[in-house]
């Protein structure tokens, strides 16, 4: 039976992709990508020449009834991103739910995505957190940040290195300028970078050293400083 596929990418270092990923990828009658350009360049290393066309934020809403249309005629078809797992703060959710609605199956691959490693090496609690993906730019941002800030379970968002200086003032702000936090960027290229302390300190720091590259924030919930106040 045809199938759609969601296939997660490497964040970064090619070979972090999983045997399952690249023999679905090969068997596939389509690859759908977010990104066909920098999709390509993964493909070519490993010698994959399915069929490769555009699926993104711009056209998800025009084409997820032509692709159900094409897996119910019997192409398999898999979907990837940019980088990391389809749905998790890029495009995929729409066209994973129009699937389940028609009856088509989907079956998704485990692999990589950002907040995972960028979370274990906070040293902030994992058993429990809160992933927010990101912020919004403008309309809501301090409402957002202000409910927050009352969360008890270690928070995770995504960022661009152009609002990071921004978003950790904000956080200083909004959490309390102690509140600790990890932001790593670069995860798993060359560059790659964990720098921990508190808002305050992280803001100053980027202000100084101007940050580039992909960018997950950890911060620690308002349960782990209750904790940290008790044991002072």
């Amino acid at each position: 039976m045809s199938k759609l596929f969601i296939v997660p990418t490497p964040i970064g270092n090619l070979e972090d992709i999983t045997l399952r990923a690249l023999k679905v990828l090969s068997s596939v009658d389509i690859i759908l990508a977010e990104d066909t350009r920098t999709s390509s360049v993964l493909l070519k290393k490993y010698d994959i020449k399915a069929r490769l066309e555009s699926h993104h934020k711009f056209n998800e809403h025009k084409t997820i009834g032509y692709i159900c249309e094409r897996i119910a005629g019997g192409a398999n078809i898999a979907l990837i991103s940019d980088a990391g797992t389809p749905g998790i703060s890029d495009p995929g959710f729409l066209l994973v739910r129009k699937c389940r609605e028609e009856g088509i199956e989907v079956e998704t691959l485990p692999g990589p995505t950002a907040f995972v490693p960028a979370l274990v090496n906070s040293g902030f609690p994992c058993d429990r957190f809160c992933f927010e993906g990101f912020l919004p730019i403008k309309k809501g941002r301090q409402t957002k940040l202000k409910m927050l800030a009352r969360e008890e379970r270690t928070l995770i968002f995504y960022e661009s290195p152009y609002r990071l200086v921004k978003t950790l003032l904000q956080i200083s702000e909004f959490f309390g300028a102690d509140r600790q936090v990890s932001v790593s960027r670069e995860l798993t290229k060359i560059h790659e970078e964990t720098r921990r302390g508190s808002a305050t300190e992280l803001a100053a720091w980027y202000s100084q050293n101007e940050p580039k590259g992909e960018i997950v924030i950890v911060v620690e919930g308002e349960g782990k400083v209750r904790d940290r106040e008790i044991e002072e």
